[in-house]
């Protein structure tokens, strides 16, 4: 027996207070993340090595 058997059938929660998010408000809140911040420069500078 699973940790999650007596919960992995139950149904989604929904809010009877809050209006869901849109799928465009959703994606925004990940759209400015950089785990890596320099990463793409320095992507960038690897390869103009190689052309």
């Amino acid at each position: 027996m699973s940790d999650y058997d007596d919960i992995i059938n139950l149904p989604h929660h929904v809010s009877k207070t809050h209006k869901p998010m849109s799928m465009q408000s959703r994606a925004a809140q990940f759209g400015a993340f950089a785990a890596l911040t320099g990463f793409d420069d320095a992507i960038e500078r690897t390869f103009e090595n190689f052309e």
